[in-house]
C-alpha cells in the first residue's frame, strides 16, 4: 500500500512500468494508453489547483460512463475530494446533493450539463469538460486563477464521498479515504489475481463503487486494461467479450439475467476462442439458478461476492478454482473481518442466524453529520450492515434478508429471498421480487411480483409455492408485470417494488 505522503490513489492504481500499455480501450472509439492516461490526469490537476482548489475542498462530477470521468476522478482525488452523481438525476436532485456534501465546483461536459449548471448554487465554480475523436480531454475554466500550491492528500484523507440509497430516510454520507479505496482495490486484485494481462468490461455506472473500485481502480492498480462501452448495450455483451478480448467482468445479478434471456436457445455463445477467466456478480443476490446457467453458456467459474459503499465495496466473495464456490453463498471473508451478531451486540457462532457485521481498513469510520447513524451503525467497533445472514462451519456467508425487508406475519418472520428462490425455480418465471404488504390482523402478508416469459396463471404460481414453502411463507397475492423496477445500479429495493406494484394496479 501507498505510504499516503503522496496522492495516495493516483500513485497507487496507476503503474508506470508500462506506460505505452493500453489503459482504456472504448469500443468503436479511442483507445488511452497509461502515458496519456497519466499525462492528462497530470494536465486537469494542474488546471483544478489553478482554480484555487485545495485539500479538503469538495468536487461534484456529473458524468457518464467515459474516459473524462476516470481522468477527472484521479484529477480530483489528487487534490480535494471527489463526489461522483448518476448523470440521470434531475436538476433539483443534482443541486440537493451538491448542496448537502459542500461541492464548491461542479464538473460536467457540453453535452448535457447546460440544465444541471443553471440550477447549481451560484457560489459553485462550473468546469465544462470534452473529449476530442482522438481521447484528448480539454476543459473550460472559470476565469479567475490561483499559484497556491497544494498539499498532496494522505491515507486518512477524504477521496471520494457517495450517498447511500436513501429509501426510507435522508440519504446518508459516505466519506471513503484514500486508505479504504486503496484496502479495497488490494483485496479486489489478490481475490481474482488480476494482472496486467487482465481485460475489465466495464458495465456498471462510475457513479456507484462497483463500477468505479471492482471494475476499474482494481485493473489500473494490477496494470490491466479497462473496456469501457460507453455506452453500455447489454445486446453487445458477448460481442465485447469476444471481439476485446475481455477475461473478465463484474456486474449486478439483472443484467446477467437479460443476457441469458437473450441467448435462451442458442448453443454458441462466443464467436471466437474464449479467453474469458470468470464472471462476478455482487451489488444483489443472485439467485443460484443463474450462476449453474451463466457457467454452462460461457463455461467459466461465476464468482458471487458481497459488497457496500460503506465498506469500499467488497467484504467477500467465492473463491477461484480449485477453492469451493456455494451457490446462494456470498464466500469468505477477503482480507475483512466477517461474523454473526444478535440485537444484543454478542457475537454469534456458526450456523446461528444473526446480523451481519464486519471490521476491516476498508470500512468508513462513520457517517459523516449523522452521529444518529452512527449509534445505531457500530458496535464495539464493528459496523452493523443491517443484513440477516448465517455464516457455515466451513467459513461461508450466506445473506438471508435485509432485516428492514424481512416480512414479519403474524410473529413469523420470513425472508422473501427465499420466496424468490422458489419462484424463479418455475420455468414461466424470469424475475421475481417478494416482499411485505400490510395486513389488519396478521401485520404482514407475503406478496410477490414476477416477470414471466410464457403463459401461466398466478394460481398456479401460488401453487408452486406451496409445493415448496410452509404456508405461512406462501404469497397470497402474486402480480404478473412487464418489469421490476431497479436503482440506476441495478438494484432491487423490495419497498420500491411493493410501492410501484400496488400504485400501478391500484391496489
Amino acid at each position: 500500500m501507498s505510504d499516503g505522503n503522496n496522492q495516495a490513489i493516483i500513485a497507487h492504481c496507476i503503474k508506470s512500468g508500462s506506460l505505452d500499455k493500453p489503459a482504456i480501450v472504448v469500443p468503436n472509439g479511442p483507445v488511452i494508453t497509461y502515458r496519456s492516461f497519466v499525462k492528462q490526469i497530470d494536465m486537469v490537476k494542474e488546471s483544478l489547483e489553478s482554480t484555487g482548489l485545495k485539500r479538503g475542498d469538495r468536487v461534484a462530477v456529473v458524468l457518464p460512463n467515459s474516459i473524462e470521468a476516470l481522468i477527472c476522478f484521479f484529477a480530483v482525488t489528487s487534490v480535494a475530494t471527489v463526489a461522483p452523481l448518476n448523470p440521470s438525476y434531475t436538476s433539483e436532485e443534482i443541486k440537493f446533493y451538491i448542496e448537502d456534501i459542500g461541492a464548491t465546483t461542479l464538473i460536467t461536459s457540453e453535452a448535457f450539463g447546460a440544465g444541471i449548471r443553471e440550477s447549481t448554487p451560484g457560489h459553485v465554480k462550473h468546469i465544462k469538460v470534452s473529449l476530442d475523436d482522438n481521447g484528448d480531454m480539454s476543459l473550460a475554466l472559470p476565469g479567475n486563477s490561483s499559484n497556491q500550491e497544494t498539499l498532496s492528500p494522505k491515507t486518512d484523507d477524504i477521496a471520494l464521498i457517495l450517498h447511500t440509497s436513501g429509501t426510507t430516510s435522508r440519504p446518508k454520507k459516505v466519506p471513503l479515504t484514500h486508505g479504504n479505496l486503496l484496502t479495497s482495490v488490494d483485496n479486489i486484485v489478490g481475490t481474482y489475481i488480476l494482472t496486467q494481462e487482465d481485460v475489465a468490461l466495464c458495465v456498471m455506472p462510475l457513479f456507484h463503487v462497483h463500477g468505479l473500485i471492482a471494475s476499474s481502480l482494481s485493473t489500473f492498480a494490477s496494470g490491466g486494461t479497462l473496456l469501457l462501452p460507453t455506452p453500455f448495450n447489454v445486446i453487445k455483451f458477448k460481442d465485447l467479450i469476444s471481439n476485446y478480448g475481455a477475461t473478465w467482468c463484474s456486474a449486478v445479478p439483472a443484467i446477467y439475467q437479460t443476457v441469458l434471456n437473450r441467448i435462451k436457445g442458442k448453443d454458441a455463445i462466443l464467436s471466437k476462442p474464449n479467453q474469458l477467466r470468470f464472471l462476478r456478480s455482487c451489488s444483489s443476490a443472485l439467485p443460484g439458478s443463474i450462476m449453474l446457467e451463466l457457467e454452462e453458456r460461457f463455461g467459466v467459474p461465476v464468482l458471487e461476492a458481497y459488497g457496500m459503499t460503506e465498506a469500499s465495496h467488497q467484504m467477500s466473495s467465492n473463491p477461484l478454482p480449485p477453492d469451493k464456490r456455494v451457490p446462494g453463498s456470498v464466500g469468505k471473508g477477503t482480507n475483512v473481518e466477517i461474523c454473526i451478531m444478535d440485537t444484543n451486540g454478542s457475537i454469534l457462532g456458526a450456523n446461528t442466524l444473526g446480523e451481519v457485521v464486519i471490521k476491516g481498513r476498508n470500512v468508513i469510520n462513520g457517517y459523516e453529520d449523522n452521529p444518529s447513524a452512527n449509534i445505531d451503525s457500530f458496535t464495539d467497533g464493528w459496523f452493523r450492515t443491517g443484513d440477516q445472514g448465517i455464516i457455515g462451519t466451513d467459513g461461508h456467508l450466506t445473506i438471508k434478508a435485509r432485516i428492514k425487508e424481512i416480512i414479519n406475519r403474524s410473529g413469523e418472520k420470513i425472508a422473501p429471498g427465499e420466496i424468490d428462490e422458489i419462484l424463479m425455480m418455475h420455468d414461466a418465471v424470469v424475475e421475481a421480487v417478494a416482499f411485505g404488504v400490510p395486513h389488519s390482523v396478521r401485520g404482514e402478508d407475503p406478496s410477490a411480483a414476477v416477470v414471466i416469459n410464457s403463459p401461466v396463471t398466478t394460481e398456479e404460481l401460488v401453487a408452486h409455492c406451496r409445493l415448496h414453502l410452509a404456508p405461512f411463507k406462501c404469497p397470497r397475492t402474486i402480480y404478473v408485470v412487464d418489469n421490476i423496477p431497479r436503482t440506476a445500479t441495478g438494484k432491487v429495493q423490495r419497498k420500491i417494488v411493493a410501492e410501484h406494484v400496488l400504485a400501478k394496479l391500484g391496489s
